[in-house]
């Protein structure tokens, strides 16, 4: 089936920055929109960004806007997630999901068909 690999984990101090990456199939990529999501200890499954099929479009929680850039490239098959003012909060194993029936990017994860194993961050104090 449909594989996306997240990569670009790891432990960063409060305030640091770090970018994760997500390759997903070359020959169908550009054809799903893509997000981001994350789970932390305890917690739900939460969105975090979103971007439509052509990255002309993108969403993002309230908890991470203006901190986090999702982008894509779909000439690499790869959408990132560049997470600057990390906070202690942030942490949590970060998926990324494809959607493969809407073009804009929702902030469901329940439409989401397709998910990556898992990264993990860690924000430390």
């Amino acid at each position: 089936q449909v594989q996306l690999v997240e990569y670009g984990g790891g432990l960063v101090q409060a305030g640091g920055s770090l970018t994760l990456s997500c390759a997903g199939p070359e020959d169908t990529f550009s054809t799903y929109a893509m997000g981001w999501f994350r789970q932390a200890p305890g917690k739900e499954r939460e969105f975090v960004a979103s971007i439509s099929q052509t990255g002309g479009r993108t969403y993002y929680s309230i908890a991470v806007n203006s901190r986090f850039t999702i982008s894509r490239d779909n000439a690499k098959n790869m959408v990132y997630l560049q997470m600057n003012s990390l906070k202690i909060e942030d942490t949590a194993v970060y998926y990324c999901a494809a959607d493969p029936k809407r073009s804009y990017g929702s902030m469901s994860q329940l439409v989401y068909e397709h998910w990556g194993q898992g990264t993990q961050v860690t924000v430390s104090s």
